[in-house]
């Protein structure tokens, strides 16, 4: 696990379209996505690039059950505003949140998956250690499942939302099973609430009470966080 600590998101946008740049070199074809704030400047570092993504294919972590992928709170419309429109691949996957029939939509998306093995994973980090919308206590052999959002989540969320009433209460998620057979990973942290996370995710038990712990596991994992997400691992 590599651990590099930048001054902001700025700094930790720019490293990572660098990794990205190896990995494209390397003959990266799949990158896996994430949406939330922390991925938003290096998504910016892509569209300022002179990069073309039109031969790459993308798969996305989640979707909110219940949102039209035209809603401006659903993570089709975060990626179209943050990249896809700017930067088209050749075909993105996103879980269909709006299925009728929710488990079978979860097990498309895993065929999907082993179709298109991820090259290069995009996280961010819970407040909880989530990772995804894997919630604590999710299996870490699951693969792309119906979650309950846990009340942390969806308060961390209302933030996006014109009250919290509207925050969805479902999301359908990759897995960690599914999470974890990606070639490479890039988690982004950034922020004081991101601290206690961060500290058992590089330090603490694996544990699936602690998501993200489970990334010990992994051969290639490169953390990216400022200081006030290292605060608590740096004092330990």
């Amino acid at each position: 696990m590599k651990i590099i600590e930048v001054r902001d998101q700025m700094e930790g946008g720019k490293i990572a379209f660098a990794l990205l740049k190896d990995k494209l070199a390397e003959g990266a074809e799949v990158l896996g996505l994430a949406t939330g704030s922390s991925p938003i400047a290096f998504y910016q570092e892509i569209i300022n690039s002179d990069l073309d993504l039109s031969a790459l294919i993308s798969v996305n972590l989640d979707e909110y059950v219940g949102l039209d992928p035209e809603n401006d709170q659903s993570y089709h419309y975060f990626m179209q505003k943050h990249l896809f429109d700017a930067k088209p691949f050749k075909m993105s996957y996103l879980p269909d949140g709006q299925a009728s029939d929710l488990e079978a939509s979860a097990k498309a998306y895993d065929q999907i998956l082993e179709e298109h093995p991820i090259d290069l994973q995009i996280l961010g980090i819970g407040r909880n250690g989530h990772i995804g919308f894997n919630e604590p206590g999710s299996s870490f052999e699951a693969k792309t499942q119906i979650v309950d959002l846990q009340p942390s989540t969806i308060e961390a969320n209302a933030r996006f939302f014109d009250n919290i009433d509207e925050v969805p209460k479902k999301a359908i998620s990759m897995g960690i099973a599914s999470i974890m057979t990606a070639k490479s990973i890039v988690l982004f942290a950034y922020g004081k609430s991101k601290a206690e996370a961060i500290a058992g995710l590089i330090s603490g038990p694996i544990t699936e009470d602690l998501p993200a712990s489970v990334l010990q596991k992994h051969p290639d994992v490169t953390i990216i966080a400022d200081e006030a997400a290292l605060s608590l691992y740096k004092a330990l």
